[in-house]
């Protein structure tokens, strides 16, 4: 399953599922098939990202390239490259960036 995060400010961040899910419960939101962050909820969305993107960041500061895993499981039981959250949350940081700026709310599934 992919979901959709949608602005009017800029172009859509498609994710799968499991990792918009995870991204939804960072922001505070529950993790389900639509959604909303609202114009007013956009500056705590934003530091709830940047603030789990960061603690990922210096959780893996120690480690070497070579211990960082290669491949990580899928929802569906199958195996995918490893991406790091940092990774994960930076285009739906920019999308939520580009949405407060311009004063427009970011949505899911509708």
């Amino acid at each position: 399953m992919l979901v959709t995060f949608k602005s009017k400010a800029s172009g859509d961040v498609i994710m799968f599922g499991d990792v918009a899910h995870r991204m939804m419960e960072i922001m505070g939101k529950e993790a389900g098939g639509q959604g909303i962050v609202t114009v007013e909820k956009l500056p705590e969305a934003i530091a709830l990202l940047k603030a789990a993107a960061a603690a990922d960041r210096e959780a893996k500061r120690s480690l070497k390239e070579e211990d960082l895993p290669q491949l990580e499981a899928a929802a569906d039981g199958s195996q995918r490259p490893f991406v790091s959250l940092s990774q994960r949350a930076m285009p739906l940081i920019e999308l939520l960036e580009r949405s407060l700026k311009k004063q427009v709310p970011v949505v899911w599934g509708v």
